[in-house]
């Protein structure tokens, strides 16, 4: 059996455990990651989504007692994150009023999220999928979302904890 263990910068890291996809068994820890930072750093239940680089459905939890708005709402943040290319609340001034992309929201069937909670999942620079959370104050879905992002930078680096 051929060795895939390597040391990097003084590092041990065996290429056996990099993530190489998002599929569901990595979209199911991320999920974890996100849902273990509502429950006990955020204390709101909340609905997580993971999609791919289309935007399309890969795995999608509900909180017990999350809104049921918020399955939506999560989905199309990451839809939105992925579609995009960019965190969903780095559109939230430009699309004011008076602004350049005043009015984004209303396009793309209504799809389009402007405010804060999905991001982008990249692997040496290319966006692969996308998370969204939603269910409580939008810096509370950022925290949520941004411990599945941490997670999955975590597993691509393969710097398992």
């Amino acid at each position: 059996m051929e060795d895939t263990t390597c040391i990097f910068n003084g590092i041990s890291m065996n290429f056996d455990d990099v993530v190489t996809e998002l599929n569901l068994a990595t979209a199911k820890q991320l999920i974890e990651a996100a849902e273990q930072t509502a429950a006990e750093d955020v204390g709101q239940p909340m609905v997580i989504t993971v999609a791919n680089s289309e935007g399309n459905l890969i795995a999608q939890h509900r909180m017990d007692d999350a809104w049921l708005a918020s399955v939506s709402i999560s989905r199309n943040k990451a839809y939105t994150a992925a579609a995009l290319d960019m965190p969903t609340h780095d559109l939230a001034e430009a699309s004011e009023p008076g602004n350049s992309l005043y009015g984004l929201q209303t396009t793309d069937d209504n799809n389009i999220v402007i405010f804060g909670g999905g991001y982008p999942l990249t692997r040496d620079g290319e966006v692969v999928g996308a998370i969204g959370a939603s269910g409580g104050e939008v810096s509370q879905d950022r925290e949520v979302a941004e411990a599945g992002v941490e997670r999955w930078n975590e597993l691509v680096a393969g710097t398992d904890k």
